[in-house]
């Protein structure tokens, strides 16, 4: 077994790595010995010398190690990774991912012992973010074992992300492994055509993780002639209801390349282009005219980008939570849903609830929280990292 350099934690500060939650911060550590490099694996030890766990050290970052594993006997190598990958990749078959589409969630990070690393399928390709100076260091390791057991027909490199940043990384895109992707690569979702542009696209491409939402709404779209779909991007939500019965939906996105790519979409399906309507423009500003002009929908969807990236902007956050709900629903015809959601990992189910009813009260109406909704089984939760349970969602009814 090999030798490595050893983080110390101070006394009292390992509870939580007990519990075998995979983060250390850097006020936690009393001592290193040894010279770890950027990414270099690291034993981690408690104040008495104690093995405790391995894994990735960053000091720039204010996570110092990011742990891999709590055994003591166990390598990070070739195997390691590789017994990842298949144990990752199994779940999502025997869990029914890939049973509703082509496309799912492969690796979540730290959810599947893998912290930093997102590796997302869309059909025949595969695409990754590697966010920490220990994911980089593997992404070799990680890369080939991909290739051998998924056998994409490419592999593409979406670590374009600011995170990386935090860990003194550059950000990199570009073909790592295979067939250079289509300009566009087309899965199916629900029975769903959808185009993806996963070279340049938000986050991998696509909004993997509210694909169970998505079918939901096309669920509750009975009687809907109106549905409005903020923050739309390429148009799942709306295609969905689209598909489902609605009569029409109005799309609000700043992005006009993703307003395009919803135009296309609606017509790869079948669906007459008049009954989609898109509106490029700040989301917050739009509402309020649409409200001042006395517009009202049936339906109303609201699934902003993540408002809170630290605890710093959690208040903030609320802040824009309320304000955005709280408008939608002036729009909202009585007896309408509201599908809302927040993607801010630091705002917990319970608060963004209260907030929805605070801007319920603020807005003169009241709600009926009916559903939750949540992130889909290739976004699972685990049971020492409840950082991982980012996504929660509300359909209510407004009365």
């Amino acid at each position: 077994m090999n030798t490595f350099p050893k983080i110390h934690i101070r006394a009292g500060r390992e509870k939580s790595l007990l519990r075998h939650h995979p983060w250390i911060f850097s006020g936690a550590v009393e001592k290193i010995t040894g010279s770890p490099s950027e990414g270099a694996i690291v034993d981690v030890c408690a104040h008495n010398g104690h093995f405790i766990g391995r894994g990735y050290y960053s000091s720039k970052s204010q996570i110092t190690v990011r742990v891999l594993t709590f055994k003591a006997d166990e390598a990070v190598d070739e195997v390691f990774i590789r017994n990842i990958v298949m144990r990752a990749s199994g779940m999502r078959t025997r869990a029914g991912a890939v049973l509703s589409s082509d496309s799912y969630r492969l690796i979540f990070s730290e959810s599947d012992g893998l912290p930093g690393v997102i590796v997302d399928k869309y059909g025949d390709y595969l695409v990754c973010q590697f966010s920490t100076a220990g994911s980089e260091k593997l992404k070799p390791l990680i890369v080939s074992a991909l290739n051998d057991i998924i056998q994409p027909k490419g592999i593409y490199d979406r670590s374009d992300v600011d995170s990386r940043s935090h860990e003194g990384l550059k950000p990199e895109k570009g073909l790592l492994l295979g067939a250079e992707p289509p300009e566009f690569v087309q899965i199916v979702e629900n029975g769903i055509q959808l185009l993806v542009d996963i070279r340049n696209g938000h986050k991998t491409g696509f909004y993997l993780d509210q694909r169970e939402s998505r079918r939901r709404l096309g669920e509750w779209i009975e009687g809907a002639g109106e549905v409005l779909n903020v923050f739309s991007y390429t148009g799942g939500f709306s295609i969905s209801a689209l598909k489902a019965g609605a009569g029409c939906v109005t799309n609000i996105d700043s992005s006009q390349g993703a307003l395009n790519l919803c135009a296309q979409n609606v017509g790869l399906n079948g669906i007459d282009s008049a009954k989609s309507i898109n509106i490029t423009g700040d989301a917050f500003r739009v509402l309020r005219e649409m409200s001042a002009e006395g517009r009202q929908f049936d339906i109303i969807v609201l699934d902003p980008p993540k408002f809170a990236d630290s605890k710093a902007q959690v208040m903030k956050a609320c802040r824009g939570y309320k304000d955005i709900n709280m408008v939608a629903l002036r729009i909202l015809k009585p007896g309408g849903r509201l599908f809302t959601f927040s993607c801010s990992g630091l705002l917990e189910a319970d608060l963004f609830q209260k907030i929805v009813a605070d801007a319920a009260l603020d807005a003169k109406c009241s709600l009926q929280f009916v559903e939750r909704l949540s992130q889909p089984c290739d976004h699972p939760i685990h049971s020492a990292f409840p950082e991982s349970a980012y996504l929660k969602g509300f359909v209510c009814v407004k009365i």
